[in-house]
């Protein structure tokens, strides 16, 4: 086994530190360095630990998750943060994404989910929960429009890659396209990363964006 993943979690509700406590406890990979309850005492914490992660509530008192992320971005720190969201719709979670969120989870997600949240964005991929996907692309496409650009990349995807694409952009997790489409999870990697690349985006995102402007969601 590697190093281990460092994680510092910003939550103004001390259950919910406590929780993610015990969720991350499970992964033998994941070590939990310190957690606040306050977005200041947090940010103090990010820079005293320097963590591979970490996990912030989005709605906070005083200095809430997108103050975290603006003043991180300002001073250049490029701490991975996956925001923590108790909701299904807000503006504050399409906000936190323009400001460098890599990843978005509901509080109720299943906790194998946080777990390995954590292992992608430190590895560097974006860890989008099927809510929070759902969210974004509610939010910022409430009434999508086609576009002529996102149907011309839609129209490089393969039929078998568009499927996939289509069931991505309905906020469908890689397990759930594994099950409605009849194909390995590894299958089902494989043909998000060409999708990706077709599409010329780096997250999941981004590509049920794209999917949705060319009308096929």
């Amino acid at each position: 086994m590697g190093e281990q993943i460092q994680v510092i979690v910003i939550d103004d509700d001390p259950m919910v530190r406590t929780a993610v406590r015990m969720i991350m406890a499970t992964a033998p990979d994941i070590e939990v360095v310190g957690d606040a309850g306050e977005g200041r005492a947090g940010l103090d914490l990010v820079r005293a630990h320097r963590p591979d992660v970490v996990l912030c509530d989005i709605r906070m008192p005083h200095m809430d998750g997108l103050a975290i992320l603006a003043e991180l971005q300002a001073t250049g720190d490029t701490t991975p943060v996956i925001m923590l969201t108790t909701f299904n719709t807000d503006d504050y979670v399409v906000r936190a994404f323009q400001l460098g969120a890599k990843g978005f989870l509901l509080k109720d997600a299943d906790p194998r989910d946080m777990v390995q949240a954590v292992r992608d964005v430190r590895a560097g991929r974006p860890a989008l929960s099927a809510g929070a996907v759902e969210t974004l692309i509610g939010t910022v496409h409430a009434a999508p429009a086609r576009d002529d650009r996102a149907r011309a990349l839609v129209d490089t995807l393969t039929d078998r890659e568009r499927e996939v694409a289509v069931l991505l952009a309905s906020g469908a997790s890689n397990a759930d396209i594994a099950r409605e489409a009849h194909m390995a999870l590894a299958t089902v990697k494989a043909n998000m990363s060409r999708i990706f690349t077709k599409l010329g985006v780096d997250n999941r995102v981004s590509a049920a964006m794209l999917v949705r402007d060319a009308g096929l969601a």
